[in-house]
């Protein structure tokens, strides 16, 4: 048969191993922190972001209507800077696809202090819960808290697996359509006034 020597395991080889234990968990914490990505397509999606962000004067200072939300949640180049602001801020609470974690599922149809699509933007800005959702208005950029709320309105309906619904059902959102029916344009609304 085959003779085993009782040979000890090189030392070279014992380092190797335990620099691998040692490496494992700070390369884990690095690349797989659920707070901050970095991979290459993060990274890249992030820069995309920030140039998006200079890009803030073509747009004007948005306000949290029911108009604009709907406008910008069908949007996929703004909705994307809502996106990469929702996985800066929001994922702690709310889950990375807005499954709800602490925070409520955002994929469902059912709302604990929404009832219409703007109010979206209010609870971003203002907070909610006595500070458990915290008031993200005095520290984005009031295009930021629009885009962000347009984003998580787009995932409406998506219904991942995550926390349990809460809160009420309520009404779908708008669709651009109904809104150009029902909203006036500012030439209209000026001859309603003066007629």
């Amino acid at each position: 048969g085959i003779q085993e020597y009782d040979n000890p395991t090189p030392g070279w080889w014992n380092w190797l191993f335990v620099g691998s234990m040692v490496f494992a968990p700070v390369y884990w914490v690095y690349f797989h922190s659920p707070n901050q990505p970095r991979t290459l397509a993060a990274q890249y999606e992030q820069a995309y972001a920030d140039n998006l962000k200079l890009q803030f004067g073509e747009i004007g200072t948005l306000e949290g209507d029911e108009e604009t939300l709907v406008k910008y949640m069908n949007d996929p180049k703004w909705l994307k800077v809502g996106e990469i602001t929702f996985q800066t801020h929001c994922i702690s609470c709310h889950g990375k696809e807005a499954q709800g974690f602490s925070g409520p599922n955002m994929t469902d149809n059912y709302y604990i202090n929404v009832k219409k699509i703007e109010d979206i933007a209010k609870v971003v800005t203002e907070g909610a819960k006595a500070g458990a959702m915290p008031a993200w208005g005095p520290k984005l950029h009031p295009n930021e808290v629009v885009l962000v709320a347009a984003y998580v309105a787009s995932l409406r309906g998506e219904n991942l697996p995550g926390k349990p619904a809460e809160g009420n059902e309520i009404a779908p959102w708008p669709k651009p359509g109904d809104l150009s029916k029902s909203t006036p344009s500012p030439a209209e609304a000026g001859a309603k006034k003066a007629g």
